[in-house]
């Protein structure tokens, strides 16, 4: 069988658990197919019983859209400046620019490959001298490792600057025993096709202030005033989460904890088969973190062994990504400050993601494992 004829192994496929269908049938045989219903308000429920810690949520469109509700919230605006986690995917930084702000991005550092500690402070103190403290930081918990949750939040709290907590990769993961997407001022999550688990298209905020949630709920529903007629005093947007997707929401955080319990095992069998050839690291868990393994990363010993395994993957009809390239590289913000160590800009040049789903099936593993070991040898 030639590699065409064989089949696609994805980098992160939607993976059902079997029960997302009674729910979207309920909505269904009740009529409920609108942005509201009972599974908007249950699947809400699910995700502050999870999250545990008192927290609130709203579920939203998309995780984007989360973002953007997030800073608003925040109090970000025209011509405020946001400070970014560099290494992470665009949507952490765009919504910074819808509101008429600019992001200025922060390096990673190496235990989890997330916002620098360090580089955070220099540009926070770097940004007061030159007359414009940050009006709020986005951390991301890169590929669901979270980030250095007590130094990142000490530092914020120590120039009284908000966090975003950007939790879209890290549902299921935690610090110390406690959920990520519980740290910041304000957190969202994203239930895209390639999370760890999916409503189609979709995404949550959440906070601890129960009148952030309210608030979100408000703008998202076009920010209609309480009026018998279409009354609105603030410009708002349509970002509310449908009954139909929160439905397969719901099925879906029926297995939440056995997809991470998956992904964390494709993880281990990857280092397992893979850990005897110096060419390859992978990024271990710090003390006291629990990673959720969205994505199985390897760091290769140089941009050629990357992209030699990556295009052998490719050939062999199994789909691999590099490293989220950083915001600072990207053409859109060339224009926009960076407070770089190298660390973000040398993982995006060896760094590479492996097909990671709870769908896979061990023979999907072992013939990915093979592929890697004979590029190696």
């Amino acid at each position: 069988m030639n590699a065409i004829d064989s089949k696609r192994i994805w980098l992160s496929s939607p993976h059902m658990g079997g029960t997302e269908h009674t729910f979207v049938k309920e909505a269904f045989d009740t009529n409920w197919v609108a942005p509201l219903g009972p599974n908007v308000d249950g699947f809400e429920k699910d995700i502050e019983s999870y999250l545990e810690n008192g927290m609130y949520a709203a579920a939203l469109s998309s995780g984007t859209a989360s973002l953007h509700l997030g800073l608003k919230l925040l109090g970000v605006s025209n011509g405020d400046e946001v400070l970014c986690q560099s290494m992470t995917f665009a949507a952490s930084a765009n919504p910074i620019v819808y509101l008429g702000a600019t992001p200025v991005f922060i390096d990673s550092e190496k235990d989890t490959w997330n916002i620098c500690p360090e580089q955070l402070e220099i540009a926070i103190k770097d940004r007061i001298a030159k007359g414009k403290k940050p009006k709020a930081i986005v951390a991301v918990h890169l590929y669901g490792m979270p980030y250095k949750v007590e130094a990142i939040h000490s530092i914020a709290s120590a120039y009284n600057i908000p966090v975003l907590e950007d939790s879209a990769e890290a549902f299921g993961s935690s610090y110390h025993g406690i959920k990520c997407g519980t740290f910041g001022d304000i957190a969202i999550l994203s239930f895209n096709g390639n999370k760890i688990i999916t409503t189609s298209g979709g995404g949550a905020l959440v906070s601890k202030n129960q009148k952030h949630r309210q608030k979100a709920i408000f703008l998202a529903t076009q920010a209609r005033d309480n009026a018998p007629h279409y009354e609105h005093s603030e410009i708002g947007y349509n970002y509310r989460m449908s009954n139909i997707t929160a439905g397969i929401g719901r099925g879906q955080m029926q297995v939440l904890d056995s997809h991470v319990n998956k992904r964390r095992s494709n993880f281990e069998f990857y280092k397992k088969n893979l850990e005897d050839f110096s060419e390859i690291n992978f990024l271990e868990e710090p003390s006291g973190y629990h990673a959720n393994r969205w994505l199985s990363c390897i760091e290769t010993s140089s941009y050629e062994l990357r992209e030699g395994i990556r295009l052998v993957l490719a050939e062999e009809n199994i789909e691999s990504r590099p490293l989220w390239k950083p915001m600072h590289q990207q053409a859109v913000f060339a224009d926009c400050d960076a407070y770089l160590n190298g660390i973000s800009d040398d993982l995006f040049n060896r760094g590479l993601c492996l097909p990671s789903g709870s769908n896979l099936e061990e023979d999907d593993l072992y013939r990915i494992v093979s592929v890697i070991k004979n590029v190696l040898r």
